[in-house]
């Protein structure tokens, strides 16, 4: 069942209570940074919260793992558009202990696409066009290796201006402690 309708109702007394007013920022981040976090829910405040980041502080991209798959996909360019055009000065990835990616197992993956009525001719059709299914669908076996390798493509990204630094960190779900894996400033 959808929430479509629960949430238009609220949404409608929200706008009319101008209950957004509090949140009104401009679009560049006024700390100056570009976050790339993961997905899951037990982030969505803690993070920023544990960060003492306000709204409008700075740009936060989030998918599955804070995984970077191709340096020229759709996160790394949000990056360079955060940098770019929105005054970014600063990159953080960070990653999650007890993180769902973890040790993501792709043909489990591809086995749940087919129980959800995914036809094995879908697949193999994606396969011969060229899409890679099973490293797509690949997680990370530690949560460090998988901050470390996403702030790799970001550091050595040729569109990447050098003097941005480009930080991994991992928070912790619970406590939102966060633990330094790579300070991006030690290694200008």
């Amino acid at each position: 069942m959808s929430n479509l309708t629960e949430i238009l109702k609220f949404n409608k007394q929200f706008v009319d209570n101008k209950q957004f007013e509090q949140f009104k920022t401009s679009r560049y981040p006024d700390k100056k940074m570009v976050i790339l976090s993961c997905m899951d829910t037990r982030l969505v405040e803690l993070l920023t919260k544990a960060m003492n980041l306000k709204n409008g502080d700075a740009k936060i991209i989030r998918n599955a793992g804070a995984i970077i798959t191709q340096p020229f996909g759709n996160v790394m360019r949000s990056i360079l558009v955060a940098i770019y055009k929105l005054k970014a000065e600063e990159v953080y990835v960070i990653g999650h202990h007890d993180c769902g990616m973890t040790g993501l197992n792709s043909e489990s993956m591809l086995e749940e696409f087919k129980n959800r009525g995914i036809t094995e001719e879908t697949l193999q059709t994606l396969e011969g066009s060229g899409v890679q299914l099973s490293s797509w669908l690949k997680g990370f076996d530690s949560v460090e290796n998988g901050v470390k390798n996403s702030v790799s493509i970001v550091k050595n990204h040729p569109l990447l201006p050098p003097e941005i630094p480009v930080h991994g960190l991992i928070i912790h779900p619970e406590t939102g402690e966060l633990e330094v894996v790579v300070d991006g400033l030690k290694d200008k």
